[in-house]
């Protein structure tokens, strides 16, 4: 009898052995039986190329690695988004319903954009003023790379070392887009040896990698001190013989490149450039209008957006005809009251003011969200070793594992930039109800597909941010009526950007006619608006996604108000707009139909 029962026992076994074989080659080497699987199948495989990516995900697989950015790794990345995007339409769609059908049009969607961006694999500015490689090693290391024991410390040495060959990759990747006569205007690589030189030039002991280290190494309460001092040598050692010489090849690089270099800031210049900048204003709008559209839809919002501030300042006693709007504006932002004292106390002020307006708004969210985002927001200065070239502010989106909290990074580099009557929208769009609520709730979702975790169109989670500006002021958060202007300003200058990217990228604007227009319109400081021009003019169409996208959301909303009349609920549109993830506005309109369609049913 015993024997009988192992024979079967071994039998079962055998079974079960074959049948996960052939599960796992189908996952991995064929079409995977269940989508569901395939989903995850293609993050897993993407992740697994990205040992950064993994990192800021909270986890230390391959915690001493660097992405590899080779020639080669490129190609083999390529060959997997074709292999995948055939494997995907090898499923039938009509065989989904629900979260299934939702995850396949996004991922249908996603893949499809990426494989018409092969066509223009190196047309943009893979390094710029704003990003790129010689800046975001530096950031990675300082705010994704957690040193918690000696080990960590070692991969944190590790990484460093791989530094040259990673510099050495994107030297070569730019020389292919010189090669395609893609090469940045003078003034954006006048700026980025500005920055390269602002992160290789400092003495050690001023050097951001080495007070990194430093710092995280201080708080291992349990180092011996022969371990820190070895520790210390090794990454001063690293940085001499690899990171610095490392710089040093990067700037002389650009410093050459300079000399090819002229002052035409559109992509226009570019052999295919109209195409191009049409795919770009495609892939950030996930929409098919054309510049021509999005020029002249800027130009009707800028006349709007006018003509409420001017309604407000005359209602304040400010004279509005004799003086372009811009200089009203930059002369209230220049206005003492409403600035902060230039000093260490006065930029600490500036952010413990940013939290407080961020905790006050997130204590009501409850009573119009019916779904809120578990983690916080912390306010932090942005580093200084890219304030000069960064926006006013960015958000940060917090750790998987929760280990990392939200983070809003305030610029404090030039304080006149910062206006008390500009703060509580920034921070609304930035961190809560904005960046932080949509991008924490994504990150959140649980039983779908990991890639809806990750995946993001721009005109969504833009449009979404400057949507909870306006909806800030709805509920209440702008009495102020300066703060209202403030509101208003920042949403002007998304209209402009509407009209300075069309202008920059297709219309040939040159720097100085984007800027002066600008300028004229909107009021904004003159380091803001030169940032923001050329920001512009490195990521071409990505301005036009903020706009685009409230404008839709703005719509459904409106849509569903009529509609639905009495059954409207704002938590409802809101849980509807946010419990997928970001979403091209296409599908985001699908799924708000739907609700209006379940709403009604159930009614």
């Amino acid at each position: 009898m015993k024997s009988t029962i192992w024979k079967f026992f071994k039998r079962s076994i055998l079974v079960l052995f074959i049948l996960a074989t052939i599960y796992l080659v189908n996952l991995f080497w064929f079409k995977p039986f269940f989508i569901n699987h395939f989903y995850n199948k293609i993050f897993v495989e993407f992740a697994l190329e990205s040992p950064q990516m993994i990192s800021g995900m909270g986890y230390k697989f391959k915690y001493d690695k660097l992405d590899d950015n080779s020639q080669a790794a490129n190609d083999k990345s390529l060959e997997m988004l074709k292999e995948d995007y055939a494997m995907l339409h090898e499923y039938d769609r009509n065989d989904f319903s629900g979260q299934e059908l939702i995850s396949y049009d996004i991922l249908d969607f996603f893949l499809k954009d990426q494989m018409d961006s092969i066509e223009f694999e190196d047309y943009g500015y893979s390094q710029s003023q704003k990003s790129g490689n010689y800046m975001g090693i530096v950031g990675f290391m300082s705010n994704i790379h957690k040193i918690d024991d000696t080990g960590d410390a070692e991969d944190y040495i590790s990484r460093l070392s791989q530094v040259g060959t990673s510099f050495d990759n994107t030297i070569i990747q730019v020389k292919k887009e010189q090669a395609n006569g893609v090469i940045p205007p003078d003034f954006i690589i006048k700026k980025m040896l500005d920055n390269m030189h602002n992160i290789r030039d400092p003495e050690l002991k001023d050097n951001e990698l080495v007070k990194d280290f430093t710092q995280k190494l201080d708080k291992l309460k349990d180092l011996d001190s022969d371990t820190r001092a070895q520790l210390n040598l090794q990454l001063i050692e690293t940085i001499e013989q690899t990171v610095q010489p490392a710089y040093d090849r990067m700037i002389a690089f650009y410093e050459e490149l300079l000399t090819h270099a002229d002052s035409r800031a559109g992509v226009w210049k570019f052999p295919k450039g109209a195409e191009y900048y049409q795919h770009r204003v495609k892939s950030s709008t996930t929409t098919n209008y054309t510049p021509e559209y999005l020029h002249n839809l800027g130009l009707q919002e800028v006349d709007r957006i006018v003509a409420e501030i001017k309604s407000i300042l005359e209602k304040q006693g400010i004279e509005t005809a004799f003086n372009p709007i811009g200089k009203i504006l930059n002369d209230m932002s220049k206005d003492p009251k409403f600035l902060y004292q230039d000093s260490d106390e006065g930029r600490m002020q500036v952010i413990d003011d940013y939290q407080t307006i961020i905790d006050e708004i997130d204590a009501k969210m409850g009573d119009i969200f019916g779904i809120l985002p578990k983690g916080k927001v912390e306010v932090k200065p942005v580093p200084a070793y890219k304030e000069k070239t960064a926006a006013g502010g960015y958000y940060e989106s917090p750790s998987m594992d929760g280990s990392r909290p939200g983070r809003f990074y305030a610029n404090l580099y030039d304080l006149t930039a910062t206006p008390k009557f500009a703060m509580r929208t920034l921070a609304y769009h930035e961190a809560v109800p904005g960046h932080h609520f949509q991008l924490a709730i994504q990150n959140e979702l649980e039983g779908l597909p990991m890639f809806r975790g990750f995946i993001g169109f721009g005109s969504f989670v833009e449009g979404w941010a400057l949507y909870a500006e306006r909806l800030a002021a709805e509920l209440g958060f702008q009495k102020d009526p300066f703060s209202d202007i403030g509101r208003l300003q920042a949403e002007l200058l998304r209209a402009v950007r509407l009209v300075v990217d069309t202008g920059i990228h297709h219309s040939k604007w040159t720097r100085e006619q984007a800027i002066k227009y600008m300028s004229d319109t909107t009021g904004f400081a003159d380091s803001d608006v030169e940032s923001e021009i050329e920001r512009y003019i490195v990521w071409p169409g990505q301005a036009l996604s903020y706009k685009v996208g409230m404008l839709k959301i703005l719509e459904l909303r409106a849509k569903a108000k009529q509609e639905l009349g009495d059954k409207y609920d704002i938590k409802d549109f809101h849980t509807t707009v946010l419990m997928n993830g970001s979403l091209p506005l296409t599908l985001l309109e699908q799924q708000i139909d739907a609700y209006i369609a379940q709403t009604l049913a159930n009614s």
